[in-house]
């Protein structure tokens, strides 16, 4: 498989990490779109929101319930957006699922 993120969790790829633990990766986005901008993954390759399921739905939750502790660490004290790219439409470039904690402004109303 030649998959960017995997790549990033192996550590054959650097990154400036923000969060790590057994089952997740959270680290700065190399083209921020926002003052903060943190990439946080799944260690296990899955590739979109469409590849969530029964067996590995846990992580997922685990990823939702870590994000408030690294936004508020990344230093985001008013606010953030989590966004989750998915599918070719939806401009998803790295086909490992993501989400993006994008804060440290006041963001745009508009989502697009």
């Amino acid at each position: 498989m030649d998959c960017l993120f995997c790549a990033i969790v192996e550590g054959s790829i650097p990154s400036k990490k923000a969060y790590e633990d057994d089952k997740m990766l959270a680290f700065y986005d190399i083209n921020p779109q926002a003052p903060v901008h943190i990439l946080v993954i799944p260690k296990e390759h899955i590739s979109s929101v469409d590849g969530i399921n029964d067996e590995n739905s846990a992580i997922i939750a685990a990823i939702f319930e870590k994000i408030p502790a690294i936004a508020k660490e990344a230093g985001i004290t008013n606010g953030y957006r989590v966004v989750s790219n998915c599918g070719d439409d939806a401009h998803q470039t790295v086909k490992h699922l993501h989400f993006h904690i994008l804060g440290g402004q006041r963001l745009e109303g508009r989502m697009a």
